[in-house]
């Protein structure tokens, strides 16, 4: 079972603001490529369109503290944690590392709530137990990694 996954990323010139600083809304996206990133890894993919009914994973809470800032170029680590797992909902929890800069450092500390849906035929979604293939696949991380 896993609890965590790593990805890189390196900042590019249109994630940046006017102030050449990575802009704030573009953490989420990181989160994502790490999120997808770790689905991938065990199999599956953040969309299960192939089921009846078919799935989802929407968030329904999402937040990020800053530390400092992100620039043009700077390759960025971001670390994905499993803080919380229930029957419907993952909580993941994503810590930030600039690794262009020496040492590497935190720059931020992120989290998402996604919960699994199914989406109905008249276009509603009700939330849905995670398929027990997926859910045997995550665990959450050790309480020494959350810290």
């Amino acid at each position: 079972m896993a609890y965590e996954f790593k990805a890189t990323r390196r900042v590019e010139f249109s994630d940046t603001d006017m102030a050449g600083i990575m802009h704030f809304s573009n953490f989420f996206r990181f989160m994502e490529t790490a999120e997808q990133g770790f689905c991938r890894s065990l199999g599956f993919s953040v969309v299960l369109g192939q089921r009846d009914p078919p799935l989802g994973f929407p968030r329904v809470h999402a937040a990020c503290d800053y530390k400092k800032p992100l620039r043009f170029e700077d390759l960025v680590e971001i670390h994905l944690l499993v803080q919380e797992k229930k029957s419907k909902s993952i909580t993941y929890g994503f810590r930030f590392r600039n690794l262009s800069a020496s040492p590497p450092e935190e720059v931020a500390r992120g989290l998402i709530t996604i919960v699994c849906v199914a989406h109905q035929p008249d276009g509603t979604m009700a939330a849905a137990p995670i398929p027990a293939e997926i859910a045997g696949k995550i665990e959450v991380a050790p309480a020494e990694l959350l810290a």
